[in-house]
């Protein structure tokens, strides 16, 4: 069946017209600061997107029938390129990149809230580029797309296939009759934690800015900080504490606040992947604090927690901030901290990583082959919340985890031939699949990405995007299937 090409135009212009909305608001910030050589960057740019945004979404006709999944897999693919694209192009135009391909791996960073960055001094960044930049992971945590749908609801495309295409996860729930509704409800929570945030980070003395971008990183567990030694900076242990509070809230799956914030009462741990999330918080945190404690890395007992707390919430999340350097900790926690770059936040939330869903199937599903070695006549389902799991979905969990592993050591070899060491390359390749932001080596948290070349570059930000849609959607571009209008 043939793609329905003309729709799919109309929603990705619907997508240019709000990058170009978007980019008013560090327009505003250069304006306020003064920064002309920003303002003319971002024009340059921003007036094209609302242009031919509108000019695509006003007088293209949407093609007869509802959209496939075939067509949200090609449309989330697209926009998430393209943004990317476009997003690069004012870094570059304002000056602040050396050329168009670091720029575009800040963008893809951005945009798949992976927080990696090839900027060795960021305090030298314009604010409105700064600014930029944080925009970027507040956009692409909850999802553009998903922002198109909740906004035009009388697109009249049906918004599951988009949405399903792009939202992380195994399993995706509706919430309401309408996806647009169930878009909105969800973005209503965005909001309401980035403001909530905000205002809770300027009573600990951030300046507004400040308490924004680094919300609007929180929040779409991003990464990007204003700031060389990230959140470090401000050694500040109620902003450290804020921070790490939304870093863990938007790593639990978002719908279980939907419906916290829409019936009043909800009891998240009766929620399996949830519990389990937190019960690995809980113990990657007590491991790393213990050992932190024994070697004696800091002066008390608390000041070990609170960073072992943050990193932990920092990585799971996959947020990527860091209260301290952690390259100088024992390597034991340190080999605490790349166990959790393989885990990852809740389905259906901000997070990036495998997942904790997949983790604890994985698991049962190791349990279960163990007993049916003992019992082999045995029939034993696997559950989750008391619900039995199709063989479908055990099957693509499964297939996704396999094709995960295969991704990363294919990456991770095939930058090698810059010849960097063993520990960077892994580091670099796990932090971009997972969108996670630093890794460890050369690319540590006190260093950055600008080390590869631009060919490397370009894989690490096509392997971003692919971890942002969750591998099978980029993938599948690349098959001869997906095009064959006869399959």
């Amino acid at each position: 069946m043939d793609l329905h090409y003309r729709t799919i135009f109309k929603v990705i212009g619907l997508v240019l017209i709000i990058t170009g909305i978007a980019m008013v608001l560090p327009l505003v910030t250069s304006l306020f600061y003064g920064e002309a050589s920003s303002t003319r960057a971002f024009l340059y740019v921003l007036l094209p997107c609302l242009a031919l945004g509108f000019i695509q979404f006003k007088f293209i006709h949407q093609s007869e029938g509802r959209l496939r999944l075939r067509d949200g897999f090609l449309i989330v693919a697209l926009c998430w390129l393209l943004i990317s694209a476009l997003g690069a192009i004012p870094l570059v135009v304002e000056g602040c990149f050396k050329n168009y391909m670091d720029a575009f791996f800040e963008m893809c960073s951005g945009f798949t809230t992976t927080g990696a960055t090839v900027v060795s001094d960021v305090e030298a960044l314009p604010k409105a580029v700064l600014m930029w930049r944080a925009l970027s992971h507040w956009l692409g945590g909850m999802g553009i797309l998903v922002l198109a749908i909740a906004l035009l609801p009388t697109l009249g495309i049906s918004g599951q296939e988009i949405v399903e295409a792009e939202t992380p996860g195994p399993v995706l729930s509706k919430l309401t009759p309408k996806m647009s509704e169930t878009a909105r409800g969800l973005y209503t929570i965005y909001i309401l934690f980035t403001g909530a945030e905000t205002i809770l980070l300027l009573f600990g003395g951030m300046s507004f800015f400040d308490a924004l971008t680094h919300a609007f990183s929180t929040v779409g567990t991003g990464g990007f900080s204003n700031y060389n030694d990230s959140i470090a900076h401000f050694a500040n242990p109620y902003i450290d504490a804020v921070i790490c509070f939304f870093m863990i809230m938007c790593g639990i799956n978002f719908n279980l606040l939907y419906v916290f914030f829409r019936d009043r009462a909800v009891n998240f741990l009766k929620d399996q992947e949830c519990r389990i999330y937190l019960i690995f918080v809980a113990m990657f945190t007590v491991a790393i604090s213990v050992w932190l404690i024994v070697k004696d890395t800091y002066d008390n007992i608390f000041t070990s927690i609170h960073h072992a707390l943050f990193q932990v919430a920092s990585i799971i999340s996959t947020t990527g901030f860091s209260s301290t350097d952690f390259e100088k900790w024992p390597s034991f926690c340190i080999m605490m901290l790349l166990c959790i770059f393989f885990i990852g936040g809740s389905s259906s939330s901000t997070a990036g990583g495998v997942k904790v869903i997949r983790v604890v199937v994985m698991l049962k599903m190791i349990r279960r082959s163990i007993y049916l070695k003992l019992h082999p006549s045995a029939l034993v389902h696997i559950r989750y919340n008391n619900r039995i799991l199709s063989t479908d979905v055990v099957q693509g969990i499964c297939a996704f985890v396999f094709l995960y592993a295969t991704t990363f050591f294919a990456v991770s070899i095939f930058i090698s031939l810059d010849n960097f060491d063993m520990l960077t390359n892994l580091s670099a390749t796990a932090t971009c699949l997972g969108n996670i932001g630093p890794g460890f080596g050369l690319v540590g948290p006190t260093e950055n990405f600008s080390i590869f070349s631009d060919g490397m570059k370009f894989i690490l930000s096509l392997t971003m995007v692919a971890g942002r849609l969750e591998l099978f959607t980029l993938l599948m571009l690349l098959t001869g299937k997906f095009w064959n209008p006869n399959e």
